[in-house]
């Protein structure tokens, strides 16, 4: 029945109006009332809904393989997946939002929905004409949402962390170009903010570049048992109501909609209820959080200034920084990376819980494992191209402020100990710290060693391992 803009539509609590346009239906309807919790729809997430219609579309695919489902539905419930899945159409109609309970349940109707509404259209009907075609016997056969929405959220994980592995590959190269334009710049090292030995200011930014690489590593690794999907257990892991043979056939028409290697679950019923894989990623995140935001507190050190802090290098000015202090520019990119890496720590604890809190044969809070996933990926690949592009590719050295902090160091007398011993190191040190002189003028004013010897000792070479000369200190 329908009155004026609206149909209406039926569930196990009874009828609801549906507004006519709409192509979600009564399931969604419930969930948007009764889920009213971050104000973010799913639709904020399109990896996920290309996810859940490439799902629903292979599915479709391996029913109509198996002879449950008729050439005429498949292909009109894969036409309107194809919408989904090209250019955001019908994005807008994933309406429920990111959280909610009912372990994703009103996701998959949300999805079912919309996909069966396209699809009655494709084939000449009315929205909610469900006789002919429907979100469940049709669009759901042979699945659950305990299959269909880990599937989804682990392809839309997939594709997010590709998108962040090539942020942080901008990233690493913005450090990578510093460390050479910078790479016969000496400066003084420091150990728990003392002065340590003399090192060069590029050999300091290979290691930000380092860092960076060997994350993507890591990540790239974690990634891998993401690949691992439970398309084909239902409910529990047991493959109730799905024919044999469904699970290999929607993993194989998902695995070639997508382009990506996924791989069946050994254990249905273990893949079903475990989400050690989503925790294992998490902490790959935050071991990359983690240090993005020691590289962030470094520059911002390094930078401080400009006349009363250190000042070795020049952040790339990029907003006033003060309402009432004329003048003042503030390290604002490495501070909201830090912030990003304060917030991918807390999702990290977030989705260790979640994924502890499950019980028995289901986990019921993937929602804001995915919600927390989703913001850290997103947020760290934001993150990396912003700090490349706004902050790391505009740094610029001052070069005698940090050549000064070499000559006025006592930490050179460390490259000098094996040549004149840890007691006339120590009295040489003593004697520059309280003269203010030069360890290099001591060494030779008590004939320690020979100029010539000393100059060799000094060089960049032999204290820093690469470009620069250290001899006239």
């Amino acid at each position: 029945m329908t009155s004026a803009g609206h149909r209406r539509e039926h569930d196990l609590l009874g009828d609801r109006e549906i507004p006519a346009e709409a192509y979600w239906g009564v399931h969604t309807l419930r969930a948007v009332e009764n889920f009213p919790i971050t104000g973010t729809p799913i639709a904020t997430y399109p990896h996920l809904i290309n996810a859940l219609a490439a799902v629903k579309e292979a599915a479709a695919r391996a029913n109509q393989d198996l002879g449950l489902l008729d050439t005429e539905r498949a292909d009109a419930i894969a036409a309107a997946c194809r919408e989904i899945r090209s250019g955001g159409q019908l994005h807008d109609q994933f309406v429920v939002d990111v959280i909610q309970g009912g372990a994703g349940t009103s996701t998959n109707m949300n999805a079912n929905e919309v996909i069966a509404n396209r699809a009655l259209e494709i084939l000449g009907h009315d929205k909610g004409d469900y006789r002919h075609l429907h979100p469940n016997e049709h669009v759901n056969l042979s699945q659950s949402t305990n299959d269909v929405y880990p599937t989804a959220v682990n392809v839309a994980t997939i594709i997010a962390v590709r998108e962040l592995l090539d942020s942080m590959a901008v990233l690493r190269e913005a450090f990578a170009a510093k460390a050479e334009e910078f790479r016969d710049i000496l400066k003084m090292g420091r150990t728990q903010l003392q002065d340590a030995v003399p090192m060069t200011l590029g050999q300091e930014f290979s290691a930000y570049a380092v860092m960076l690489e060997e994350d993507q590593s890591r990540l790239a690794e974690a990634v891998l048992l993401i690949h691992e999907i439970n398309l084909g257990a239902t409910a529990i892991g047991t493959g109730l109501n799905a024919p044999k043979g469904y699970a290999e056939a929607a993993r194989t028409h998902l695995a070639a909609l997508t382009g990506l290697p996924l791989v069946t679950a050994a254990n249905l019923v273990e893949a079903t209820q475990d989400c050690g894989a989503f925790v294992h990623l998490s902490g790959v995140l935050k071991r990359i959080a983690v240090k993005l935001s020691k590289s962030c507190n470094d520059l911002r050190l390094l930078s401080s200034g400009p006349r009363a802090g250190l000042a070795e290098i020049n952040l790339p000015p990029v907003q006033a920084g003060s309402s009432i202090m004329p003048g003042k520019v503030n390290p604002v990119i490495p501070e909201v990376v830090n912030q990003v890496a304060f917030e991918v720590i807390g999702n990290d604890v977030t989705i260790t819980m979640a994924a502890e809190a499950g019980q028995l044969q289901l986990n019921a809070f993937e929602p804001v494992i995915l919600h927390s996933l989703s913001e850290s990926i997103t947020h760290l690949g934001a993150a990396c191209r912003t700090l490349a592009e706004r902050c790391v590719a505009g740094i610029t050295a001052n070069t005698e402020t940090l050549l000064a902090s070499v000559q006025n160091s006592i930490g050179l007398v460390t490259a000098l100990n094996p040549h004149i011993g840890y007691t006339a190191a120590t009295a040489i040190a003593k004697e520059a710290l309280a003269t203010g002189r030069g360890v290099a003028e001591l060494v030779l004013e008590q004939g320690l060693l020979p100029a010539d010897r000393l100059a060799a000792l000094l060089r960049p070479e032999e204290i820093a391992g690469t470009g620069g000369d250290l001899s006239t200190v």
